[in-house]
């Protein structure tokens, strides 16, 4: 029996796949959007199992995002190794409301995958999805899709092309249209690949919602013209009711030592019977093979993404990713990650009281600066999340607690803070589609002083809060609350790309910056 893998490989939130192997080594790249540091690279030898091994962009001259929108920052990185050297080549979308989509692009660079990253070179292209090309005699070529902001104009403008000057730090000549795309449209998401005499362009197309796609065309120069696949598109999940992976699209290829190939690319798993994906866009793995007359397609025969996937070895696949994170190392645990910035030593700190995660108070969600939450990723469907905060607020302003964040418009916060006329007590604040705030219940009175131990329970599309002050015995407070709407289909008008997170926040509006103690979060997925 062949050894096979359940897809998706990456859980949670993890778009935009960019795969390369490097010898026995797989890695992936994926957007972080305005989560910081940025990008995620994992790796695996199997294919099956992967461990994020590398953040590169966690210094703000390489990534800052100070002002940055929801669902702005780094998008689409593209990952790739030459010269025993890594590449990665990224975008910081500054804003997209309108029709603008302002942003710039770098590049950095890295012997070791999981050692410091250069400073970036800044590349002076417009548009996004940038993916450097390494041909076959030597020469660098950036790919990108060019936005079209023009009134009336189609704002996916096309594939571009120009070549990049590594040593000198610069691009040669002018860009030059390659693809304009096929009828499905919303070109986007290039990756160049040599292979048997031909340059192979492949893109995502159809947005990223429900029509989202992979294509793939090819030509005999590299400046085309490039015909398209007779059988496009490579995946989708369009109309395809049956498939679990919905939302297929964006796809990068690489080949395995024994000579197979795989391709990866984003895909959701909405909630049953909601069509929202609470945990945003995933990474999905699929074997393809060339035909005959040199085209790629799924081992499969068809298009539609399957959920089990043949490996070319062995491997026993690791699916709980269940962790106790406390907070007695000196610095924070890796699969956490803040908003926009990193957290200085005035907002966030792991010596102050040993065996604790400091948090001071800083500003609430709706402001695009810096904000006292480190978070992780949901990664299953069904989760308990439990963490205990010390936490003496003198005013109304001052809160603390655990957040469910999806971004400064969906969220709901239980936090500690303080009322007039109650004094200490539990709150509920969340907020859909508004940057204003509401509370889900009447405030809970808890004693003056003392830890209180608090719990999110997440199952599927429900959401329930519960609190204890032994850590033993546990009381509900608040309604059953609509998870949902932490989802990428549910967050509001604008364009929304993330998923959700579960973490720890501190907020101070009073500017005297309070510290809260928090001396572990508990994040158990149940998979039953």
């Amino acid at each position: 029996m062949n050894p096979t893998l359940q897809n998706p490989i990456l859980p949670g939130f993890n778009p935009d796949p960019s795969l390369i192997a490097v010898g026995n080594d797989f890695y992936i790249a994926t957007s972080t959007f305005e989560w910081f540091p940025g990008v995620q690279i994992h790796h695996s030898t199997d294919l099956a199992n992967w461990q994020l091994v590398s953040r590169p962009l966690e210094r703000t001259s390489q990534l800052d995002m100070t002002g940055n929108p929801d669902s702005g920052g780094v998008w689409a990185p593209c990952l790739s190794h030459c010269d025993d050297t890594f590449f990665l080549v990224y975008t910081d979308v500054k804003e997209m409301r309108s029709s603008y989509k302002a942003s710039r692009s770098y590049l950095v660079t890295s012997k070791r995958i999981d050692d410091d990253w250069s400073d970036p070179v800044h590349l002076p292209v417009s548009g996004f999805d940038q993916s450097l090309f390494h041909a076959p005699d030597g020469r660098k070529f950036l790919t990108w899709l060019v936005w079209d902001d023009r009134p009336g104009a189609d704002p996916f403008g096309g594939i571009m092309l120009q070549e990049y000057d590594h040593p000198n730090k610069r691009l040669l000549g002018t860009p030059r249209k390659i693809f304009s795309g096929t009828e499905i449209g919303r070109t986007e998401g290039p990756h160049l690949y040599w292979k048997d005499g031909y340059f192979y362009l492949m893109t995502a197309e159809g947005g990223t919602g429900w029509e989202h796609a992979v294509s793939l065309a090819r030509s005999h120069d590299l400046y085309g013209p490039y015909e398209t696949c007779p059988h496009n598109p490579i995946v989708t999940s369009h109309r395809k009711h049956e498939a679990t992976l919905k939302r297929a699209g964006h796809g990068s290829i690489a080949q395995a030592p024994n000579g197979r190939w795989y391709l990866a690319h984003l895909c959701s798993r909405p909630i049953p019977h909601r069509g929202c994906s609470t945990m945003g866009r995933e990474t999905a793995l699929q074997e393809v093979e060339w035909t005959a007359d040199g085209w790629l397609q799924l081992t499969s025969g068809n298009n539609a993404p399957a959920s089990i996937v043949t490996l070319p070895q062995p491997a026993t696949q690791t699916r709980d990713r269940s962790q106790h994170y406390s907070f007695d190392t000196l610095a924070l645990p890796s699969d956490f990650q803040t908003l926009r910035l990193p957290l200085d030593e005035k907002r966030l700190s792991l010596t102050e009281r040993p065996g604790f995660l400091r948090l001071r108070g800083e500003l609430p969600f709706c402001t695009r600066g810096p904000q006292s939450l480190v978070a992780r990723r949901q990664q299953a469907a069904r989760y308990t999340a439990t963490t205990c905060v010390d936490f003496s607020p003198s005013s109304f302003q001052e809160r603390a607690g655990l957040v469910c964040y999806y971004s400064s418009e969906n969220y709901y916060y239980a936090a500690i803070s303080q009322d007039e006329a109650l004094g200490r007590v539990l709150l509920i604040l969340f907020a859909h589609k508004s940057l204003t705030y509401q509370f889900a219940c009447d405030p809970v009175p808890i004693p003056t002083a003392g830890s209180v131990y608090l719990r999110a329970e997440v199952d599927y599309e429900h959401l329930d809060f519960s609190y204890s002050l032994d850590g033993e015995n546990w009381t509900a407070f608040g309604p059953t609350l609509d998870y949902s709407i932490l989802s990428d289909e549910s967050a509001g008008a604008h364009e929304n790309f993330t998923g959700s997170f579960v973490g720890l926040c501190c907020q101070d509006l009073t500017g005297n910056f309070a510290a809260a103690d928090f001396p572990f979060l508990d994040y158990q997925e149940h998979h039953a």
